[in-house]
C-alpha cells in the first residue's frame, strides 16, 4: 500500500515558525507537528534543526518501503525550489542501504547521496578532501509514533571555489523545506538561517567537515 504524503502548505512553515511549531496540512483533528526545541533559539536564526516530536523507531525494511513510496513526490517538491541540485540528487549514488533515524537532523529518517565529484565520500572516514564541485545531499522524512508520515527538508553541501567563505571553509550549505521553499543558503537567501550548520560541521574538520551514515547502514554503490 502506498503511503500518502501530508503535503505542506507553501508559506505555512514561515508563519508557524514564529511560535516554534510547524504543522503539515491535513484534515486530521490533531495533525503531525514539527516542534522547535527551546535550545534551537530564534526560528529565524536557529541554533539546531527543527525536530520531530515522538518519532517512531521503525525497522530498516519498513523505513525503506516508506521511502520508496515517498521518494518521487519528495523530489518533485524539492525541485519546486528551482535549485538544480535538488532536481538532480536522486540520480547520484546513495551511500546508505536504508533510511536511518538521524537525531542530529531533527529525529528524521535520512539518506545520503553524493555526486560524481564527491565519489570519494564512499571511503567515509578515509576519504580525501573533496574537490570543488563536490556535492553531498541528505533528504529526509518523518514517521511519528502515531503513524503519521510526512517529508522533511533536503540538506545540501556544495564545495565552492577557494575564497567563497572562510567561515565555512568554502562549503555552501542549503536547506530546502518540504514545500519547496529555500529556508536558507550560505552567502545567499536567508544565510543567517543556516549558520548553525557551520558550527556543527566545523567539528568535523578532520573529515573535510563531513558526516557519514551510521556504520551499520553504510553502503558503497
Amino acid at each position: 500500500m502506498r503511503h500518502s504524503i501530508l503535503v505542506v502548505v507553501i508559506g505555512l512553515m514561515a508563519v508557524a515558525g514564529i511560535d516554534g511549531r510547524l504543522g503539515a496540512a491535513t484534515d486530521q483533528p490533531n495533525p503531525p507537528t514539527i516542534q522547535l526545541a527551546q535550545i534551537s533559539g530564534d526560528p529565524e536564526q536557529p541554533r539546531r534543526h527543527f525536530r520531530v516530536r515522538d518519532p517512531a523507531d521503525v525497522t530498516a525494511t519498513v523505513a525503506e518501503e516508506i521511502y520508496s513510496d515517498l521518494r518521487d513526490d519528495m523530489v518533485k517538491i524539492y525541485a519546486m525550489s528551482g535549485d538544480a541540485l535538488a532536481a538532480a540528487y536522486q540520480k547520484w549514488p546513495r551511500y546508505n542501504n536504508a533510511p536511518y533515524l538521524s537525531k542530529t537532523h531533527g529525529q528524521r529518517y535520512a539518506n545520503n547521496f553524493a555526486n560524481r565529484l564527491a565519489a570519494d565520500y564512499g571511503a567515509f572516514e578515509d576519504a580525501d578532501t573533496l574537490p570543488v564541485g563536490a556535492v553531498v545531499a541528505k533528504d529526509s522524512f518523518a514517521v511519528t509514533a502515531s503513524g503519521d508520515i510526512f517529508p522533511g527538508p533536503l540538506f545540501l553541501m556544495e564545495k565552492m571555489k577557494p575564497g567563497f567563505s572562510n567561515a565555512t571553509v568554502d562549503w555552501r550549505y542549503t536547506m530546502i523545506m518540504p514545500d519547496g521553499a529555500i529556508f536558507g543558503t550560505t552567502r545567499g537567501e536567508n544565510a543567517e538561517r543556516v549558520e548553525y550548520c557551520i558550527g556543527c560541521h566545523l567539528a568535523r574538520e578532520r573529515y573535510d567537515h563531513l558526516y557519514f551514515p551510521p556504520k551499520r547502514y553504510r553502503a558503497v554503490p
